[in-house]
């Protein structure tokens, strides 16, 4: 197998390429990493000679213009035109080449906004999404599409995974367009420095299930070796491991030892409140699979952090 990861250098795929190194790889698996440095895949030409360039057997997709709530509500047409032609490209290139699995990466904000909860699989195309970042969520629903088309006409095997919120080493620390994690994550690194607050955007009321990277890698290397379904699958911790923004901020405030006061800027924008996914699906395959608990998770990306600061905070 010669497997092709786009987005190979960010969150995501950084936690692939080490839980790999880390002896989850396999001798007949060839792992190639690959970013916007490599191709432009916006670009058909650039896109399709990638491909030719590594012909791949099997391709994790994770490129995508992505970016927290503010940086989604001042650019829905440009997230929406970026990704529809990079996930064209990219699922066109591997039709063309032969490709024998692609395993593309969606997210849970593509789910409708009005629905019932725990939001599952069948549900994606109930409705629209929400107002602030239906660009992007939209862009990222029509891969679903697509695999189906690519299944139906071509017989071939695209499926997709639907991970709730990602966090974890490599992530974007950008305050501005990063998203509520890591972007928690800078500012309590920064309060602490200057001894002021930590002022939080929003109520702190609205709710996520987070996984953390290296969990959300492990069970990418299953999807891509052992699930054959053409429908997406969400990967996420279970409906009891929901957190609350507040609770979020505390246990990173608790993981950086900052002893200052949380403010809520009640000015800022919530977004969604709540997103809550079901689980069922994915623990019906995997009963037994174990997530690392959330506070460990938080203390082990503030280390990370702590650790790469220079780099981390661009």
């Amino acid at each position: 197998k010669r497997i092709l990861v786009t987005g190979g250098t960010g969150l995501v795929g950084r936690a692939i390429e080490k839980v790999v190194a880390d002896g989850e790889g396999r001798p007949d698996e060839e792992w190639i990493f690959v970013s916007s440095r490599d191709a432009d895949l916006t670009s058909s030409s650039e896109t399709k000679a990638l491909f030719e360039r590594h012909k791949p057997t099997h391709v994790i997709h994770l490129a995508a213009m992505v970016g927290g709530l503010f940086k989604n509500i001042r650019s829905n047409l440009d997230f929406w035109r970026t990704n529809i032609h990079i996930n064209d490209n990219v699922l066109h290139s591997a039709h063309e080449l032969g490709v024998q699995k692609v395993v593309s990466c969606l997210s849970t904000c593509i789910f409708p906004d009005k629905t019932t909860y725990p939001i599952d699989e069948t549900m994606i195309h109930n409705g629209p999404p929400h107002s602030s970042n239906f660009g992007y969520s939209y862009a990222k629903r029509m891969i679903d599409v697509q695999n189906r088309g690519y299944s139906e006409q071509h017989g071939r095997r695209f499926t997709a995974v639907i991970p709730t919120n990602v966090f974890g080493p490599h992530d974007n620390f950008n305050i501005e367009d990063g998203h509520v994690l890591p972007g928690l994550i800078h500012k309590v690194y920064l309060a602490k420095q200057s001894g002021s607050a930590l002022t939080v955007w929003g109520t702190g009321k609205p709710r996520r299930q987070f996984i953390y990277s290296l969990d959300l890698a492990r069970l990418f290397l299953w999807v891509l070796r052992e699930y054959d379904e053409v429908e997406p699958i969400i990967l996420s911790v279970g409906e009891e491991d929901e957190v609350s923004i507040r609770e979020a901020a505390e246990a990173i405030a608790e993981a950086m030892e900052f002893r200052g006061e949380l403010v809520f800027d009640t000015t800022k924008s919530d977004g969604q409140f709540k997103k809550t996914a079901s689980n069922a699906k994915l623990r019906r395959y995997l009963p037994g699979f174990q997530f690392t608990p959330f506070r460990k998770a938080v203390k082990e990306t503030c280390a990370w952090f702590n650790a790469n600061y220079a780099n981390a905070r661009k």
